[in-house]
């Protein structure tokens, strides 16, 4: 398949920022890093983990990684975890969380054009 292949590069950067995710979840348990830099930070580690594995548009792949991001805050704001009986799963929890913000929602957007900004910087229009 042509849109399957492994990027080292990009699967470097994921593995990273996923270590940076977990010392902020670990070291810091609240404030600007914790609540609003490592949103910001996922957004760039989940592009970069589909950009491990699947050759696509930057713009395109950036696309999804938001929407992706947007619908599962927007799940929150529903109370998902509740409506599914999940509240009490901590795994759940972290993947999903628990609590809708419209800061979470900037802080995924910021993610986003970083990611463009770099792209494009790095490759042009691709």
């Amino acid at each position: 398949m042509k849109y399957i292949k492994f990027n080292k590069n990009y699967f470097l950067v994921f593995v990273l920022l996923f270590a940076i995710e977990i010392y902020i979840a670990i070291f810091l348990k609240d404030g600007f890093i914790r609540h609003t830099f490592g949103d910001y930070l996922v957004i760039i580690l989940l592009y970069c983990f589909l950009k491990s594995f699947i050759r696509g548009k930057s713009f395109q792949t950036a696309l999804a990684v938001l929407i992706i991001s947007y619908v599962t805050e927007f799940l929150q704001l529903i109370n998902l975890l509740e409506l599914v009986n999940l509240q009490d799963n901590s795994f759940a929890k972290i993947v999903l969380g628990s609590t809708f913000s419209i800061s979470d929602l900037i802080a995924y957007t910021f993610g986003i054009i970083t990611i463009l900004i770099f792209e494009h910087t790095r490759h042009g229009n691709s």
